[in-house]
């Protein structure tokens, strides 16, 4: 008892530290713009970025992908598969080993978002997107959707079932090609809204974007005896929105998107445990 007490006392310390903690600007200059830029996710070896950039009223929402070259981020482009100008692109997510990219879509059918998928080949060149069938997919939005470390997808939607407007879902592959989709269990899903989440590579650690008030904000969880345990609020700007949360692998670093004065949105890194990695995100250099 009295070494669980002890690990308990340290846990609780190092989350006080990170909860001192300010979010710095971490956005690299290649691609920061007067617009919103939002929900970066990373390549296995850190050397690609893609995001999403939204105009100043958080609209129009279109993929870029930017790589590290010689030591600098490159001028981010539309991506090989990107859909025709107009149609909503979003929340881009690899999977685990970097040879799938998840997306939001509106490109089935006009402001509804959807999840698709589209494969790397060999040579690194992606080829034709897909959609995901339903039930992972409906007449409702889906959004940032995280293939987890044991291959189940994460993400948000606003369908009926859960217990709020809008709420977190898993989906569990089957052997039959087919998925099973449920709420995802425990305390994260409330009768606010909830519709952003992502988990740590280790399964340890996952923050939420939920609106259980004036606008949404960004709550961390831990897993505790195979439960998931709110944490708190992540130190964030109060007067605005945060959106499309990025975990380092260990969890105790975490990049997300929030406004930024004159520049709009921009992508901010912040610890939430002491010991963090300062090594994550991998820098361009």
């Amino acid at each position: 008892m009295a070494l669980q007490s002890m690990s308990a006392s340290f846990m609780a310390l190092g989350l006080l530290l990170a909860a001192t903690a300010t979010p710095e600007r971490w956005t690299p200059v290649a691609i920061s713009t007067d617009q919103y830029e939002s929900s970066p996710t990373l390549s296995p070896d850190g050397r690609e970025l893609f995001f999403f950039r939204a105009d100043r009223q958080f609209d129009n929402y279109r993929l870029l992908s930017t790589r590290c070259v010689d030591g600098r981020w490159s001028a981010p482009v539309e991506p090989s598969f990107a859909a025709a100008p107009g149609v909503l692109e979003t929340d881009p997510a690899f999977s685990p080993d970097g040879r799938v990219l998840y997306y939001g879509t509106s490109r089935h059918r006009k402001d509804d978002l959807d999840i698709w998928k589209v494969e790397r080949d060999a040579a690194g060149e992606w080829g034709v997107p897909t959609r995901l069938p339903e039930p992972v997919n409906s007449t409702y939005s889906e959004l940032l959707p995280r293939e987890l470390a044991d291959g189940r997808l994460l993400f948000g939607s606003n369908r009926p079932g859960g217990p709020g407007g809008r709420d977190l879902y898993v989906a569990t592959p089957q052997e039959n090609g087919e998925w099973q989709v449920q709420p995802l269990p425990g305390e994260a899903n409330t009768a606010g809204d909830e519709y952003e989440a992502d988990i740590s590579r280790d399964g340890r650690v996952m923050v939420v974007v939920a609106n259980r008030g004036e606008r949404s904000h960004l709550y961390r969880y831990e897993r505790v005896n195979g439960a998931w345990r709110e944490r708190g609020q992540v130190p964030a700007r109060q007067d605005v929105f945060q959106v499309g949360p990025l975990l380092s692998p260990d969890g105790k670093r975490l990049l997300f998107a929030q406004a930024d004065g004159e520049r709009s949105g921009e992508l901010f890194l912040v610890d939430l445990e002491a010991g963090a990695d300062p090594a994550w995100p991998p820098a361009c250099d």
